[in-house]
């Protein structure tokens, strides 16, 4: 059976980005029921949101630069090659964020910005053991 970190085309990661993450986690486990798993990474603590026990998201501090930008939720979308997707994109009249980047333990991934200015992250998962 596939499931959206397989599926190319499948919506399968929200991540939020804000300033007080810790409220974040408070408010979100409360309200929407999530539980939240704390991971330390060089940024900073990123807290993985699972939903009965399985991965739905993150919630993560705002990185160095990004202060001014306002807190807000951000998708990703499974697609089978990061590089191919992008290359269909450009061509589309489309462009890159940010140039495509290697997650140790995640993926291939990028944020791409639609012709008419909306952004999405694109991701290709590393390949995951089925328990």
């Amino acid at each position: 059976m596939s499931n959206a970190f397989e599926q190319h085309g499948a919506f399968s990661w929200s991540e939020l980005l804000t300033d007080e993450p810790e409220k974040a986690v408070e408010f979100y486990t409360k309200v929407i029921g999530w539980e939240a798993e704390a991971m330390s990474m060089p940024e900073g603590t990123y807290y993985v949101l699972k939903a009965n026990g399985q991965p739905v998201g993150g919630i993560m501090g705002k990185p160095d630069g990004y202060q001014d930008i306002p807190n807000h939720w951000g998708t990703y979308i499974t697609v089978a090659d990061v590089d191919e997707t992008l290359a269909s994109i450009t061509a589309a009249g489309g462009s890159a964020v940010y140039e495509p980047m290697e997650v140790p333990g995640v993926g291939r991934m990028c944020a791409v910005r639609d012709p008419q200015g909306a952004v999405v992250s694109i991701i290709t998962y590393e390949a995951r053991d089925c328990e």
